[in-house]
């Protein structure tokens, strides 16, 4: 494994010099290292919010990290908000459907009582005013022939 450090700053610190670069690619310390530099890439990551990859040998690939305490937490802090984000949206989301589908069995009841209760003033008022007696209640009745169950 090597160690590769990307510094996050460009303040002086303990480790500096021995783990300094000329190019702006990170520097690779061997795994070997990491036991007399750890306690240095700590200070790094603590004071100037350096980031270590650690990847192994011949392999860019980064396997593990060292980062500062600040940036876990709001990494861990950012994966709880989301899953509590997404637990909270998906109940909202049902309660929502939940009540759309009260709503509209309600909307279908309450349409099925003004329907019922239009079949039955017509049904009386063609009782007592029957179809081309009245020209008034004809234009009604025209007028309405859509809303009228017969």
């Amino acid at each position: 494994m090597t160690i590769n450090v990307i510094p996050g700053s460009d303040h002086g610190d303990m480790a500096a010099p021995a783990l300094s670069h000329h190019s702006g690619q990170p520097r690779s310390v061997p795994l070997r290292e990491l036991r007399t530099r750890l306690t240095q890439l700590i200070a790094m990551a603590e004071l100037t919010d350096t980031v270590t990859l650690v990847t192994r040998d011949g392999d860019t690939r980064p396997v593990a990290a060292i980062v500062p305490a600040s940036a876990a937490r709001s990494a861990a802090q950012a994966r709880a908000d989301g899953e509590r984000l997404s637990t909270v949206t998906a109940g909202w989301a049902r309660r929502l459907e939940e009540s759309h589908r009260q709503g509209a069995r309600r909307h279908a009841a309450e349409l099925r009582a003004v329907t019922d209760a239009l079949t039955e003033v017509w049904a009386e008022l063609d009782r007592r005013v029957p179809p081309g007696t009245d020209p008034a209640v004809d234009r009604l009745r025209a007028a309405q022939a859509e809303l009228r169950r017969d």
